[in-house]
């Protein structure tokens, strides 16, 4: 079953209560959950119920190993997350043994953060350990939870290969939000191109946090990095102390506001978390770590900078306040981007609309391949598991056979090496050990960043910010897995900048777009860092462009496309539009708009165009997936087309600006400095491909 209801409207009773009759009765309960910090609550909320015979216990990377014993030989309601799942209790499962008999029910709670490939590995987890249990002769109850799945039953299906029936009337009160769009101004500066720069949304954020947090109005400030938590809360306590000084206000408020991200250590997060339920903080800058359903109730406000990606996670952020009935403010502040744009000059594509349709591939071979690895170490594969991992699967194994990752027998399929088979299977997308940073001079560990992440958050040269403390990359060693920082006060920030190669594999399927041809298909994709860009901190002008040395980073991925051939081009070359620029304009701006049309983030695709590929041999524009074997992105953005590229267009005439900004067609991760661009080629080469000959 999935419970598919607003924000506080009492999921967490709809399944704490069958929770706790299965333990009364003798039986054992997992919960999974996407976050720790959302483990951490829910324990929490179990051990203030006080009932004797609930012995609940998280079991997570955070969980000192001394402790591990005491929950596998006593607990019966345990509290993790698909990475110790995947990683620890299905491949010692028959040290399990006792729990795994008894379990009763398995609680997947904001399942709606399982999406993309991160979605496909968990539902591949998910199958998994169905197969366990029924080894030790359970079969459990699955119950999901989601505040904003869209087609629940149809999506919790696809999550666990089982059928499901769905609850979604939601009778719980709750106050009224009044939901804010907030552009920020245009400044004097000018940008790239001459292009007029506007205010940061962070920077914006900042300033309402701190006036919020002046006037005591407790508020949660979602941000889209890491880094840009650091940023707003250090702003707002500077503007907060300044604040504070002028009318009165008590010394130490500015001590009430804090940034909260991924990267902590568990122990400061833990406190963190304690503070804001206290009250002792009235402000938080925090990335979605705090999006799910952890219990912050008593809040008044929320801050939104930069469209989060879909209109799910914008109603889950929004949602963190009010959450005891009382009325609520949200605001969206839009960053400098086509997306953010479009939306507060649209509104309609935000209100009245259903949430977006949960994307996930659990047939995709590059997510299906490691886990049949995974689970013949665990139980060898017979034929009878083949249907519990879909209809992929026999081919999938006939591969794996091949490659002699798997060695086929009479009684089924074994997984021979001495390797752990759970290595091959990246679920997160993390692309290898994390990189950790230290202070040189104390050799305090800061914090982790993931390998891929490290080419452009701990380069060298890199700033690095970490509860309030700003620190520059003095060197990042990626074969120690490494980033040396140093204390500093740089008045700027950095962004890498990389450079893409891409190359045709395949095209699966293909269809006629005005005068052009629209495609999907698998390509290769190759990516390396080569610069970063130095910006002032609150306006955001541009101070230098410094080189990097950092490896390629090459992935196979699926793909979106579109080509014009030379006829269609030679007629906006002859009016003088440069149809480089067009075609790179576009790209940034359908990447900008992909994300209103499929449930991705625009940092989870990319894109490249050229006036002639190699491959093609036309004028093409590509966008991919950024996760290896595709993530389904591209894919709805092939299905949708029309309405997408129609969107794009009309984000980039509605834009005030002459030339093109960032609020258009300029992109902050372009590795060739949004260099050519043409706004109006653009918009000449889009209406090319919205002709009224063009296709559903």
């Amino acid at each position: 079953m999935i419970i598919s209801t607003g924000t506080a409207s009492g999921k967490s009773l709809s399944y704490q209560v069958p929770a706790l009759m299965s333990v009364l009765d003798g039986g054992t309960v997992l919960y999974l959950t996407p976050t720790k910090a959302l483990a951490a609550d829910q324990l929490r909320a179990l051990q203030a119920l006080g009932v004797p015979e609930l012995r609940a216990a998280t079991f997570d990377g955070d969980t000192p190993f001394e402790e591990r014993n005491w929950v596998r030989q006593h607990a019966n309601y345990i509290l993790t997350n698909p990475d110790m799942l995947h990683r620890t209790l299905l491949p010692r499962h028959s040290r399990w043994l006792s729990f795994w008999r008894r379990l009763r029910l398995v609680v997947v709670d904001e399942c709606h953060g399982y999406r993309g490939v991160f979605g496909s590995h968990v539902a591949q987890i998910l199958r998994r350990l169905r197969r366990v249990c029924a080894r030790y002769g359970s079969r459990p109850v699955f119950l999901l939870s989601s505040a904003t799945a869209s087609e629940p039953g149809a999506f919790a299906r696809r999550l666990t290969g089982l059928q499901m029936a769905e609850v979604t009337s939601d009778a719980s009160p709750r106050g009224a939000t009044t939901f804010a769009l907030w552009e920020p101004p245009l400044t004097d500066l000018r940008g790239e191109r001459g292009a007029p720069v506007r205010r940061p949304a962070t920077a914006e954020a900042a300033d309402l946090l701190a006036d919020l947090a002046l006037s005591r109005t407790r508020t949660l400030a979602f941000v889209r990095s890491r880094r840009a938590a650091e940023s707003v809360a250090l702003s707002a306590r500077a503007r907060l102390s300044d604040l504070a000084a002028d009318v009165g206000a008590p010394a130490d408020l500015p001590d009430a506001i804090a940034a909260y991200r991924a990267g902590y250590l568990p122990e400061e997060r833990r406190e963190l978390e304690r503070s804001l339920r206290s009250g002792e903080i009235l402000g938080l800058a925090t990335t979605n770590a705090l999006e799910l359903g952890v219990d912050v109730s008593g809040l008044d406000a929320v801050l939104i900078a930069g469209w989060p990606g879909t209109r799910a996670s914008l109603w889950q952020q929004a949602g963190r306040a009010g959450r005891a009935g009382q009325n609520a403010l949200a605001v969206l502040i839009a960053r400098d981007d086509p997306l953010d744009t479009y939306l507060v000059h649209h509104p309609e594509a935000l209100f009245g609309r259903p949430v977006e349709a949960i994307v996930l591939d659990p047939d995709n071979p590059y997510v299906l391949g490691p886990h049949l690895c995974a689970a013949a170490a665990e139980i060898p594969l017979v034929e009878d598991d083949l249907e519990i991992f879909g209809p992929s699967a026999e081919d999938v194994l006939t591969g794996l056979v091949g490659e002699g990752r798997l060695r086929q027998r009479p009684t089924g399929w074994f997984w021979t090496s001495r390797d752990r088979a759970t290595d091959l299977a990246d679920i997160r997308g993390s692309g290898g050990s994390p990189v950790q940073v230290i202070e040189m001079s104390t050799g305090r560990l800061l914090g982790t960043v993931d390998e891929p992440s490290a080419h452009t958050t701990v380069h060298t040269g890199a700033v690095y910010v970490h509860q309030g403390e700003t620190f520059l990359v003095d060197e990042l060693d990626l074969d120690a897995g490494v980033a040396l920082v140093e204390a500093g006060t740089p008045d700027y920030t950095t962004f890498a900048r990389d450079v893409t190669e891409i190359c045709c594999l395949e095209s699966l399927r293909s269809r006629p777009l005005g005068r052009g041809e629209l495609h999907f298909g698998t390509v290769e994709v190759t990516r390396q860092v080569v610069s970063y860009l130095k910006r002032r901190l609150q306006s955001g002008e541009l101070l230098g462009d410094e080189e990097l040395d950092l490896p390629p980073r090459t992935l196979r991925t699926r793909a979106v496309w579109w080509t014009l051939p030379a006829s269609a081009v030679a007629s906006l070359a002859e009016t003088g539009l440069d149809l480089g620029g067009a075609a790179h304009a576009a790209e940034h701006a359908s990447i900008g708009l992909l994300p209103l049309f499929a449930t991705c983030d625009r940092w989870d695709i990319g894109g490249v165009s050229t006036e002639l590929h190699a491959d093609t041999g036309l004028l093409t524009v590509f966008v991919y997936d950024g996760h290896e074997g595709g993530a389904g992105f591209a894919e709805r953005g092939y299905a949708r087309a029309v309405d997408w590229l129609t969107a794009t267009r009309e984000a980039i005439a509605s834009c005030e600006c002459d030339r093109g900004c960032p609020s258009c067609i300029q992109s902050p991760k372009c590795g060739n400095g949004n260099e050519p661009l043409d706004k109006a080629g653009a918009l000449h080469l889009l209406a090319t491909l919205l002709s009224p000959t063009s296709t559903e």
